[in-house]
């Protein structure tokens, strides 16, 4: 089976049965020395084996695991239509299987709306009720409910979410709740104990422990996070939960593991606190998050990339593109150069520029070192603000509301060269209708009822003022069609 990255933050489905191996009072002392020895002979008198003392977690669970919450939710969820054979129960392998999907009668389930429940777990960072977990445990959830290990539940408003980085702020009307200190994820090193506090398979208040790993690792489609990896172990339902240090300060919030079952196999991410201390802080002061944006593609650098730009060792961040009319392109980066340092901290790799990036505030203006033609240059960057994608359910218009069901952003020049377009929206995400009708991120919307489009603005008020049908004139890698769709 492939190994994946799983986002545990929600428990959908009841444990049928579990195996539970109770094993009470284990001591480990070191094992007996064996010797053939003779009649009469006295037996020499071994040393006793050094000891290694191991941490007890007790204190800083019982002083701090107040501050941690079980959290449940409930939502409705989109289900599209499907077709499904009219015989059940047959092995999907048996290849009368294949035949009847072929050729025999297929039956149409109508699409509809399917409850959805799960829970999670969050920690309380403030006495006043302001509670961090991850952005996916309460994502389209219409009921977030939050229990207290005094068993007080309450109804919770969700305050945001920040999907690129995983983060969410919850409040609830509660005073003089207990609370947990945040740490410094700067301070931990690879080989310091740690713990996590959650509700794996909704086992509340579970306590796990173990060590961490790594730092700074990049996962696919993670660019904006530099987790903190850890071999505590990580079930479903820990997800939003606090990874705490010996001191039982927070540095980071237990979001992913890289499994092959869906389980814990030592290898459990976290999302380091002080990233999820700046989202919170924005999205309580504005409701929303705004990052910095360089505007280049990057790579890392190889050995043989290394000597054939002169560099001593492969280090640094490649720029393989730059964006037109970027910060990047009017600060002077080219395609070519190797970003060495940013804001005055080195850049080992590639993935380390994205979240030092993202971290910056909007106009800000930045040193930047790069590597260019066998020598070291310095520079500076006014960082730009990045745009985030529209996405149609969190808008009010008639498309936001679903009648096509589509995230996208416009092309940039680049992407507008590659497609042979002067126009068109990039597809990030799609749902509802437009899933419906077979549109996939990487589609390219080229036009709406042979009107082209060039911004979002234009495909929404092409959807606002069509009628319950439409036809999208869409790019997918080098063929162009048109796909009829059926408004919601």
């Amino acid at each position: 089976m492939k190994a994946r990255f799983v986002k545990l933050g929600v428990v959908t489905s009841a444990i049928a049965s579990i195996l539970v191996g109770a094993y009470g009072g284990v001591h480990f002392a070191p094992a007996a020395h064996a010797e053939a020895v003779a009649v009469g002979t006295p037996s020499p008198i071994s040393s006793p084996s050094p000891t290694v003392a191991l941490p007890s977690f007790q204190s800083i669970v019982e002083r701090f695991g107040p501050a941690v919450v079980n959290i449940s939710v409930e939502g409705m969820v989109k289900t599209a239509a499907a077709i499904e054979p009219p015989f059940g129960g047959i092995d999907p392998e048996d290849p009368f299987q294949d035949f009847l999907r072929r050729f025999g009668p297929q039956l149409r389930s109508p699409p509809g709306e399917q409850l959805r429940r799960g829970m999670g777990s969050g920690f309380i960072v403030s006495a006043d009720g302001v509670i961090l977990t991850n952005a996916h445990v309460v994502d389209n959830a219409s009921v977030v409910r939050v229990k207290l290990t005094d068993k007080r539940e309450f109804d919770a408003k969700v305050i945001g979410v920040d999907k690129p980085t995983d983060v969410a702020v919850l409040k609830i009307d509660a005073h003089d709740l207990p609370t947990v200190p945040l740490g410094n994820p700067a301070q931990t090193r690879v080989g310091d104990w740690v713990l996590a506090i959650g509700a794996p398979f909704g086992f509340e208040n579970t306590v796990t422990a173990g060590i961490i790993s790594a730092k700074s690792r990049s996962l696919p489609d993670e660019g904006y996070v530099p987790f903190i990896q850890t071999d505590v172990a990580i079930n479903p339902g820990n997800s939003g939960g606090p990874l705490l240090n010996l001191k039982g300060e927070v540095v980071g919030i237990n979001s992913q593991i890289y499994s092959q079952s869906g389980g814990y196999q030592g290898l459990s991410f976290a999302i380091p606190i002080d990233v999820a201390a700046r989202i919170k802080d924005q999205l309580l002061a504005h409701g929303k998050v705004t990052r910095g944006r360089l505007g280049v593609a990057v790579q890392d650098v190889s050995q043989a990339l290394a000597e054939s730009f002169g560099l001593d060792a492969p280090r640094g961040a490649l720029v393989s593109r730059v964006e037109t009319d970027s910060p990047a392109e009017k600060a002077g980066l080219e395609a070519g150069d190797v970003i060495l340092k940013f804001d005055g901290e080195a850049i080992t790799s590639s993935a380390e520029l994205p979240p030092k990036v993202a971290a910056m505030t909007p106009g800000q203006a930045v040193a930047v070192e790069v590597w260019r033609a066998g020598s070291s240059r310095s520079m500076t960057v006014a960082v730009g603000e990045m745009k985030a994608a529209l996405v149609a359910s969190d808008e009010t218009s008639a498309i936001d509301q679903g009648r096509l069901g589509v995230a996208v952003r416009p092309l940039d020049s680049q992407e507008r060269q590659e497609a042979a377009t002067d126009g068109g929206l990039l597809v990030l995400d799609a749902g509802g209708p437009a899933a419906r009708a077979g549109i996939a991120p990487g589609d390219v919307i080229l036009a709406v009822n042979g009107r082209p489009i060039s911004s979002v603005e234009e495909l929404r008020r092409q959807i606002d003022g069509a009628g319950r049908h439409i036809a999208l004139l869409i790019q997918r890698d080098d063929a162009r069609i048109f796909v009829p769709i059926e408004l919601g």
